[in-house]
């Protein structure tokens, strides 16, 4: 009985072994339908000019990509997204920071149209001197406004981050203050009298 059965199977084998066999022999005929690339067809192929053909076109399709990621990234930096921001802006308490100087009136950002001001009126010989008079108060009184600001915002920084992990934001909330509000970069993000929680 195990006669009959391996003389059932051993036909089987054979065909199947015949099927490998000429699968095997069509696929080494077929291959990957070109010949393997040489060593010195593959490095010609990788190589590129150092300086392109035309020079004129590179240099303009340099300029405008160039001039596109400059675009991005002064677009970014308006917008206060913080990969686009210089150093001194960047950082959780900088924002703060910002919105809270852009939340307030400050006489500060008054500065330079009463400079206008007085230059105007400098002209005028019976006025000048209450005029440059004028402007040395304004000054003062700037100065004394930008001092509590920058005490204010320490100590709402205190409230939110805590007393130890304030860092020293007086000078920067302060110059912010004494730049007219249109001209503030980063642009303000919020409006006047929303100050950050």
């Amino acid at each position: 009985m195990a006669a009959r059965d391996n003389a059932k199977s051993a036909p089987r084998a054979a065909e199947k072994a015949g099927a490998d066999a000429i699968a095997h022999a069509e696929a080494i005929a077929a291959g990957k339908g070109r010949p393997t690339p040489s060593r010195k067809e593959r490095e010609a192929a990788r190589k590129r000019p150092l300086v392109p053909n035309d020079r004129k076109e590179a240099a303009k399709a340099h300029r405008a990509k160039m001039n596109e990621a400059r675009e991005r990234a002064r677009l970014g930096m308006a917008a206060g997204e913080e990969r686009y921001l210089p150093q001194r802006d960047r950082g959780p308490q900088k924002k703060f920071v910002r919105d809270y100087v852009d939340a307030r009136w400050s006489l500060g950002e008054f500065m330079i149209p009463v400079m206008f001001v007085v230059i105007i009126i400098t002209f005028i010989p019976t006025l000048d001197v209450y005029a440059v008079l004028a402007l040395w108060a304004f000054f003062l009184v700037a100065i004394i406004d930008s001092t509590v600001l920058g005490w204010l915002v320490t100590r709402a920084l205190a409230r939110k981050y805590g007393k130890d992990r304030v860092e020293k934001v007086r000078f920067y909330a302060a110059m912010r203050s004494l730049q007219l509000r249109v001209l503030r970069l980063p642009k303000p993000q919020v409006k006047r009298g929303e100050f950050p929680a």
